[in-house]
């Protein structure tokens, strides 16, 4: 078993944070090839490579990522030492790295994340954006899950997992009607103003599938990626949004939006995307089993 040396952390993390070996030892005002040794000790300590040269700078490797993380840890708990001896108090916590895409219900990311919330011993990181985007992330360590509504391709070059975590059926939500007639499905889609995903949802493809099927054009009000935006155009009476109830518990539940049809066959499937690592966040099973749970 390799000897962790304390001073090698040091360097390593300097070279983390300034992306090369010239910054790192100009911040630790030592000599660039003082630090290059310091580094390759502490790589055949540990015996992985930390870093891989892209173009003028270094960047942390998945044994690197994972390395940062402990370093941070000592660190902090040499910090916590001082503390402690000094009579303050600290606490140390893991990191919990999260995207989500903007199309995602916000609700059911909640009850995914809820148990993690408020724990003294995690730290939430919380991003959001497209699912290209967040994969970019996740591929260079940067994010350790991504929820998606999309399961990602598997293949050697993007050794993905995706993790059904539930499927609900959507339905057709907005305002309710005073001294209106029952909405009638497919008759009043021609007329009915209506909020939907944008085409590359895979709940928007099915839907206008039904569309075709009836021979209906819909009048489309807006169409938009946001699953939050949906939800207050709905509550703003714009017309009837497309979306999982999950979407829209709360105002389901103070009734200011109504279900004015249920759609058993087009259903919204939620995903945690994970990729094939060595050394996986422990938090990331954890995340799983309450998502399934809730």
């Amino acid at each position: 078993m390799g000897f962790l040396n304390y001073h090698h952390l040091r360097y390593f993390r300097a070279i983390a944070n300034e992306g090369t070996l010239t910054g790192a030892a100009a911040r630790l005002g030592v000599s660039q090839s003082s630090i290059s040794v310091q580094l390759r000790q502490l790589e055949e300590s540990l015996g992985q490579p930390l870093f891989h040269r892209e173009k003028k700078s270094l960047v942390l490797t998945e044994a690197g990522t994972i390395a940062l993380d402990y370093a941070e840890s000592i660190f902090q708990a040499g910090d916590e030492l001082v503390a402690t001896l000094g009579h303050q108090t600290t606490a140390r916590r893991r990191m919990l790295r999260v995207g989500s895409v903007a199309t995602l219900s916000r609700n059911f990311q909640l009850q995914c994340l809820r148990p993690f919330a408020g724990r003294d011993d995690v730290e939430l990181v919380l991003r959001s954006g497209s699912l290209s985007e967040l994969l970019r992330q996740l591929r260079a360590h940067t994010l350790d899950v991504v929820f998606s509504n999309l399961a990602v391709r598997r293949d050697a070059e993007t050794p993905w997992y995706s993790h059904l975590l539930e499927e609900q059926p959507v339905a057709l939500v907005g305002r309710k009607w005073r001294g209106r007639k029952r909405f009638r499905f497919p008759e009043d889609l021609g007329r009915e103003p209506l909020l939907l995903p944008t085409t590359d949802s895979a709940v928007r493809g099915a839907f206008d599938l039904e569309l075709e099927r009836a021979g209906i054009r819909p009048v489309i009000a807006a169409e938009v990626d946001d699953m939050a935006m949906l939800r207050l155009l709905a509550r703003e009476g714009a017309g009837l949004a497309l979306v999982p109830p999950v979407v829209v518990r709360g105002e389901l539940e103070r009734g200011l939006l109504k279900i004015h049809h249920r759609f058993a066959d087009i259903r919204e499937a939620f995903y945690a995307i994970t990729p094939s690592r060595r050394f996986p966040n422990p938090l990331v099973d954890e995340l799983l089993a309450a998502c399934r749970a809730a």
